[in-house]
């Protein structure tokens, strides 16, 4: 039996739309008032929280309409560039990142799409992987941002900008750019931590089921209990009930992986499904953040891609 071309090209048509569809965006998201995490370190021991303001839900899969453009290891992509002046940070205090978007002319971006509530979403991220910040900065009618950092330790460090132009070449496209700075002083590399499937932050217990492999889309599961009984009272956050970035041992390459669990109220949990798709393998540091009674979550853990 022969099938006609028009038969098979439709058959390959549907099985691209399938593996697009198991995709997982690879973005990024942040807000300076909300979610910054000052002084997440490798053990994911509690650290400074404070309330996030809940968006209303669409009832859809959130973060996953968009493919960001690349891994967000460089300042410039498809005319697109991350610009600053400041190379360097004090170290143990508070301090301001400034930073402009800018077109091929040289010329700062001042439009720019709402993305899971926000119109820039910014880390800051170590590069040992520690001193994770998650953040929203302001941006003044020029097209100045201004990132408003927690206290920073002596190191390396990687300042990763998300976007989505709305208007322009980029309309419609999210972009990861980034920029080093150094922040002097004594830098004590702390070691990354195993991979492990669990970890405890502010009384709940985070597991991660999943083996995911490099460079193919892989579901994962999160679940979130207390005290050994199921958590189902997360409320949304970013519009969506669990916030996880991703980076790369090494490299601090960036990944951004949303669940593609349906959002109801303040209903969520315990479970929380992803389809995960991590570029390279290797050891990735995940920090996901939750929301419950208003307060914001973050836990860090290791996973291993093989």
């Amino acid at each position: 039996m022969f099938t006609s071309r028009p038969t098979v090209r439709r058959r390959a048509l549907a099985a691209a739309g399938t593996a697009a569809a198991l995709a997982l965006t690879l973005a990024a998201c942040g807000s300076s008032d909300d979610s910054s995490m000052p002084g997440m370190d490798h053990g994911a021991k509690p650290s400074t929280s404070a309330s996030a303001s809940t968006s209303p839900s669409t009832g859809d899969m959130p973060g996953m309409d968009h493919m960001a453009k690349g891994n967000g290891l460089s300042d410039t992509k498809d005319g697109y560039r991350l610009t600053s002046q400041d190379a360097t940070l004090p170290a143990g205090k508070q301090a301001a990142y400034r930073f402009a978007v800018t077109v091929p002319d040289g010329k700062p971006v001042t439009g720019f799409a709402v993305d899971q509530t926000k119109r820039m979403h910014f880390y800051a991220i170590r590069s040992d992987l520690t001193g994770f910040q998650h953040i929203h900065p302001a941006m003044a009618a020029d097209g100045a941002w201004t990132a408003d950092l927690a206290a920073l330790a002596p190191g390396s460090w990687r300042m990763f900008a998300s976007f989505n132009p709305d208007s322009g070449s980029g309309k419609g496209n999210d972009f990861v750019l980034s920029r080093t700075v150094t922040v002097p002083g004594t830098a004590t590399k702390t070691p990354l931590p195993a991979a492990a499937t669990s970890v405890d932050i502010d009384g709940y217990t985070v597991t991660l089921k999943g083996e995911p492999m490099a460079g193919m889309a892989h579901p994962l599961t999160v679940t979130v209990t207390k005290d050994g009984k199921p958590v189902t009272d997360l409320q949304p956050y970013l519009d969506t009930y669990a916030h996880l970035t991703a980076f790369h041992e090494g490299d601090t390459a960036f990944a951004h992986l949303h669940p593609t669990t349906k959002v109801n109220g303040d209903h969520g949990g315990p479970d929380l499904s992803f389809h995960a798709e991590l570029p390279t393998s290797g050891n990735w540091r995940l920090f996901l953040q939750f929301q419950t009674g208003g307060k914001l979550h973050t836990a860090a853990l290791t996973l291993n891609v093989g």
